[in-house]
């Protein structure tokens, strides 16, 4: 059986609950997380090595800084394949001007295997 488990933090220690089983724990941090919450349902159900489905409970701000920062990779993601497309276009053009691999890469700002790489 798989088990939700929440955590939160309080204070310097954190709050374990699983409802599953309607008890709690505490927690020093959130690599004993998984280990108590496991103890806690060993001793109430017996059963040894329970599968857990962690979900961590923090403050509204800290998920929409959380949120920020997934858009922030993603636009991040976004742009470099975009960077990529763009030096691969203009390593092309260069080499279709019948520069050499050597010049395509020094006015790219690579080196000349790389320049080959692009245009292939």
């Amino acid at each position: 059986m798989s088990y939700t488990v929440t955590a939160t933090p309080e204070g310097r220690w954190w709050h374990v609950e699983v409802p599953a089983i309607g008890r709690v724990t505490q927690a020093r941090n959130t690599k004993e997380i998984p280990i108590m919450a496991a103890d806690l349902v060993e001793i109430m159900t017996g059963e040894t090595n329970p599968d857990l489905d962690i979900h961590y409970q923090v403050p509204e701000s800290v998920r929409n800084h959380l949120a920020a920062a997934t858009a922030a990779r993603q636009a991040e993601a976004t742009a470099r394949t975009q960077a990529a497309q763009e030096l691969r276009a203009a390593a092309k053009e260069l080499r279709a001007a019948h520069l050499s691999l050597a010049d395509v890469g020094a006015v790219l700002g690579v080196s000349h295997q790389r320049a080959a790489q692009l245009v292939a």
